[in-house]
């Protein structure tokens, strides 16, 4: 595991350094991505700090921004883009407190390690070394699209949407949910072998562990490019989670059985 616990004692001038006066948001926004990423690009610039990863089916990837202008102390004189392991972060991160302060740099000149320092309001110091990691894809950036490239759009609470995920799931990991929208509903459905299930949203009711993070989830959709989640943080940034659709593995198996749950959940609906 590289985490260690004292950090060394930066020797040479500082490139950049991100300090947080509350970690509650970067520890939430780490819990956020790291039980679907093992691992993320962490890339500074003058525009605040960015969070890519890809997972390891090349189906989903999620984009996380905190601008600069919103960070409490943000200092960084080139951009850089350093890998590390989400699962050893969160793992550390149990061990701090919501309101400690987060001081983020690098320990050497080759930006070989990053220091993560939790500082308490009582003077409790942790520091956290989280050594560089060699992710198998390079890094890489995401190409925005405005809203009228997608075919839908639909926004509600997160809360609601996270209850929607929750009840379809039914505790499995990997379920596949169909949206169906049109003018009047948005509605999710599933299936399984003990049956189907629907939930229809009516537009009056306007990757669910972000929802501590936003009070709204935007979802955008279309058949020919990933949908995305995204959840606005305030005026600090976002998280994007982009998902391949699952008719993309072209498996004639997997697309009968989603017409099947459509022409069902199509008759529970009217």
């Amino acid at each position: 595991m590289s985490v260690q616990v004292g950090s060394a004692a930066t020797k040479f001038p500082t490139i950049f350094e991100v300090r947080l006066e509350h970690a509650t948001l970067f520890k939430n926004l780490v819990e956020a991505i790291s039980d679907l990423f093992s691992e993320a690009y962490f890339n500074f610039s003058s525009r605040g700090l960015d969070v890519l990863a890809l997972d390891s089916s090349d189906i989903a990837l999620v984009a996380l921004l905190l601008r600069a202008e919103a960070i409490n102390h943000y200092h960084c004189d080139r951009a850089l883009s350093v890998g590390l392991s989400l699962a050893d972060m969160a793992k550390a991160f149990r061990c701090t407190n919501n309101d400690d302060t987060l001081t983020i740099k690098p320990v050497d000149d080759r930006f070989n390690i990053l220091a993560f320092k939790f500082e308490s309001p009582n003077g409790v110091i942790l520091d956290n070394d989280f050594n560089r990691v060699d992710i198998e894809y390079g890094p890489f950036e995401i190409n925005e699209f405005p809203e009228s490239k997608y075919q839908a759009i639909v926004r509600m609470p997160s809360a609601m949407f996270m209850d929607i995920c929750n009840k379809l799931s039914s505790g499995e990991r990997d379920t596949v949910v169909i949206i169906s929208v049109d003018k009047e509903r948005v509605s999710f459905f599933t299936g399984g072998k003990t049956g189907s299930s629907s939930i229809v949203c009516r537009p009056t009711q306007t990757v669910d562990k972000a929802s501590t993070l936003s009070d709204q989830v935007t979802i955008s959709l279309s058949s020919i490019q990933p949908t995305v989640f995204e959840y606005k943080i305030a005026e600090m940034g976002y998280i994007r989670y982009y998902l391949s659709p699952d008719e993309m593995q072209n498996d004639e198996d997997d697309t009968a059985k989603e017409d099947k749950m459509q022409n069902e959940g199509d008759e529970m609906q009217n």
